[in-house]
């Protein structure tokens, strides 16, 4: 069996799979073929891949042969009418918001898995793409913020004088939101933290934070660790308590969204007209709409004297163990997928596959996608 890996687009910078990850993979009796320079923004060689027992080929050659494909961007129409028919497609497929892709993997006979579909539940953790990678940006928010701002992260007792710690406000105490909670401990910042889910007033304390409740949440407990939409009495309620904060925060991180909706609106525009100058605002949420009215995404824009860095991809700025944690999800889910003779081995009756699996045998597998193209 064939197992494909490509070189991700412009903009991302990481690589689906490391050359560990390819020497485990061939360790299982696969072959493993790898598009030319698909690692170089990763910091992996052609050189390396080799040595790990990779096969280098061009694009062209890595679809046409392959049995399993693994991506991190979903491939382009191009590159699936390329594939073989019944061939496996693995990357982060968006499948809630993109029903025109999820046509063209059923139309192609592609049987397709999405990372960011992986139930979120005890045994699925080693392959949850969408905590690893929130791990990286949670981390790389707080530093990137700490680039932008005109102020210390630390207090500081100087013969100049004393210096007050920055106020952090994090918005959405997921796993992003909580590794930003600790970096921003680290650098000593005042760190203050919400979550539409009580259940986490715990965690955020337990990191040396500050939670900010506001009382009468949709309960998400049912919600498999992902955010629910809430009620507009609460909204009002949330929004009240976030202006509050907000307008004594340095810094502020969002980090709140919503599968298959666009990201709620967390800081209107009056709230950062009324920061402080030279507050920073990080939105995570960029790319789907943003958790602040004025971002853009992809881009560090200024409004009134408040810089907001638009960027959902910040794992690409740490590519190297962005893709190692990356791979290892990966490598997890395959080796639930690959037999001991090497072979593609389904089983749906395993939670994990059914649950991630998109298309199979032309045929539309996953439920909520299923509900949702009724709609």
């Amino acid at each position: 069996m064939i197992i494909g890996i490509l070189k991700e687009p412009v903009g991302d910078n990481r690589v689906v799979c490391l050359p560990e990850i390819v020497s485990q993979l061939t360790q299982m009796k696969t072959t493993v073929l790898v598009e030319y320079s698909a690692g170089n923004a990763s910091y992996a060689s052609d050189a390396d891949y080799t040595k790990a027992g990779a096969t280098m080929s061009t694009a062209d050659d890595v679809i046409k042969q392959c049995d399993i494909l693994l991506s991190i961007a979903a491939p382009d129409k191009t590159r699936l009418s390329g594939l073989k028919k019944g061939a496996v497609l693995i990357a982060v497929l968006q499948p809630l918001s993109n029903p025109s892709l999820v046509n063209d993997l059923r139309e192609h006979g592609l049987s397709s898995f999405s990372l960011d579909m992986i139930p979120r539940t005890t045994r699925a953790q080693s392959m949850d793409i969408l905590s690893s990678q929130a791990t990286a940006a949670g981390y790389k928010a707080v530093l990137t913020a700490a680039v932008h701002l005109p102020k210390f992260f630390p207090m500081f007792m100087t013969a100049a004088g004393s210096i007050a710690p920055a106020k952090v406000l994090i918005l959405g105490a997921g796993v992003a939101g909580l590794q930003a909670i600790a970096t921003a401990k680290r650098l000593g910042a005042v760190v203050e933290a919400f979550d539409t889910r009580p259940a986490v007033k715990e965690e955020v304390k337990s990191l040396g934070a500050k939670f900010v409740e506001v009382e009468g949440a949709a309960d998400a407990s049912t919600a498999g660790g992902y955010a629910v939409e809430q009620s507009e009495e609460y909204k009002k309620r949330q929004q009240a308590k976030i202006e509050e904060h907000a307008l004594k925060a340095d810094v502020i991180i969002s980090t709140a969204q919503i599968p298959g909706r666009k990201a709620p609106i967390l800081i209107p525009k009056n709230i950062v007209e009324n920061m402080k100058p030279g507050s920073v605002i990080i939105d995570l949420a960029a790319s789907t709409g943003g958790n602040c009215e004025v971002t853009v995404n992809n881009q560090v824009i200024q409004h009134q004297g408040v810089t907001i860095v638009g960027n959902s991809y910040l794992p690409s700025t740490i590519p190297h163990d962005a893709s190692k944690m990356f791979g290892k999800n990966v490598f997890n889910l395959l080796k639930l997928m690959i037999n001991k003779e090497g072979q593609l081995h389904l089983n749906f009756d395993d939670d994990i596959i059914k649950g991630c699996c998109i298309t199979h045998e032309s045929q539309l597998i996953n439920q909520r996608i299923a509900e949702l193209s009724k709609l």
